[in-house]
């Protein structure tokens, strides 16, 4: 960027936020990164607006200037969605942090873009409202993080993902204007649905800085369940057949042989080391109690042990306290290493073989991995143990994070199931929509012609 106009961007933004403008090494450096490998420029400055129209005189600026525009929520994605490829400002949301209002009855929230889901959980537990926000990703992301990488997680087998779960948005765009799109309605036949333009558009397109969600009310029982099978297949039959019989899952997820002992290392746990189903049932007592029923009768037909059940809510926790600990139970298999995710998703119908090919490419490689995944809706996830620096391990894991997304492709799945396509897979994407990629960089360039909006991410401009 021209250094001329560099100082004087820089000058309008001090002038406009204060204290809140800040070119400190240490700042800069912790808004240059995400949860991934992804390494990129410092950004020149970081900005911390509070309000809408702060983030729009914030755009403005930067269009006068040319400067290109990072969005940053709480920096928890996996392929480098935020990291900035180039000369930028930076644009923290984490002190968007209100919840600008709740509806009990109507069972919707409209909150800033710097909330994170455990904050408006514990806002709606707090208000009494028996109401919580379903959408699980592990992390404790910012919903506008959440809805831009159009984020997925534990639960999206039976309560959808954050793109089942928006009902509007107000975006700043390039040209500082502040859109409102969608309404607090259910249901629309009005123009263009660009909510859903917005989900998933990585900052692509504009800033999201406040969300419309729906909420979901506690189901009246819960029963959680672990359970270990002879084999990968063994389990993911269990899924397909258990999907198939339309009983009350909420969550249901496969951890590998190696992710269990991983697990159990990093824990202090004791299950046993082999391929391992988590179970979630919701509903009525009645409900729950036939669906339990039913998953352990098809389980033990595919030669599973038996059900360790959990159905205390602090049992519950400590149960699937494992599964969100994997991540980092993985890496600790090699103290010091840092993590290469990869994830892909097929139907459902294909994921048996998909894992089956994948699992038999990661055995001829010598490289740590763990697998585990969302396998209710036929997303699973690769995760490498790498040496940190260590260039040669960081190309064998991204060839064959390559080698999983063709076997995917070729299923009919997508590269991504929930992590987005950040700058790690701007080629699978290509891969995976072939000519509809134009079409995307035609969208990007009407609403963003300077290409000013998160530049280098999901496609090549």
């Amino acid at each position: 960027m021209n250094q001329h106009n560099l100082k004087y961007a820089h000058k309008e933004l001090s002038a406009l936020l204060g204290t809140r403008f800040s070119t400190d090494n240490t700042v800069r450096d912790a808004h240059a990164r995400d949860a991934s490998y992804h390494r990129g420029a410092l950004p020149d400055a970081v900005v911390f607006p509070k309000t809408n129209t702060e983030v729009a005189e914030t755009v403005k600026i930067c269009a006068k200037y040319k400067t290109p525009i990072v969005p940053y929520g709480t920096g928890t994605g996996v392929e480098g969605a935020v990291v900035a490829t180039e000369s930028t400002l930076c644009i923290a949301l984490n002190k968007m942090n209100r919840i600008l209002r709740v509806s009990k009855d109507d069972r919707d929230a409209t909150v800033q873009a710097g909330v994170t889901r455990m904050q408006l959980n514990t806002h709606l537990t707090e208000i009494g409202t028996q109401l919580h926000f379903s959408v699980d990703p592990g992390a404790d992301a910012s919903l506008g993080g959440m809805v831009a990488t159009r984020a997925s997680g534990t639960s999206a087998v039976r309560y959808g993902t954050m793109l089942d779960n928006v009902l509007g948005l107000t975006v700043v765009t390039a040209d500082s204007t502040i859109v409102h799109t969608g309404s607090r309605a259910r249901k629309s036949a009005a123009g263009y649905d660009l909510t859903r333009l917005f989900i998933g558009s990585e900052g692509t397109l504009g800033i999201i800085t406040e969300i419309t969600l729906k909420l979901t009310r506690f189901p009246e029982a819960v029963a959680a369940a672990v359970c270990a099978f002879p084999s990968v297949d063994a389990a993911v039959n269990t899924v397909i057949k258990l999907m198939d019989t339309g009983i009350s899952i909420a969550r249901i997820e496969l951890l590998d042989e190696l992710q269990m002992d991983a697990v159990n290392r990093y824990a202090g746990l004791t299950y046993e080391v082999a391929p391992t189903l988590f179970f979630e049932f919701h509903g009525s007592e009645n409900t729950v109690a036939e669906s339990s029923e039913i998953a352990g009768k098809i389980a033990a037909a595919h030669g599973s042990g038996d059900f360790r059940w959990a159905t205390d809510e602090n049992e519950r926790k400590k149960l699937w306290q494992a599964r969100y600990d994997s991540y980092y139970a993985a890496l600790n298999r090699r103290p010091g290493a840092v993590g290469y995710v990869t994830d892909a998703c097929v139907p459902i119908t294909r994921l048996a073989e998909c894992i089956a090919k994948t699992k038999g490419l990661l055995e001829q490689s010598s490289l740590p991995t763990t697998m585990l995944g969302h396998v209710g809706d036929g997303n699973f996830h690769v995760v490498f143990a790498l040496e940190p620096d260590n260039r040669d391990e960081l190309a064998e894991a991204q060839q064959l994070s390559h080698q999983i997304v063709d076997i995917a492709l070729k299923m009919d799945g997508t590269c991504t199931g929930e992590h987005g396509v950040g700058v790690g897979k701007r080629n699978a994407l290509a891969k995976e929509h072939g000519a509809a990629v134009d079409l995307m960089r035609a969208i990007k360039h009407a609403l963003d012609p300077l290409n000013l909006m998160n530049p280098g991410k999901v496609f090549r401009v």
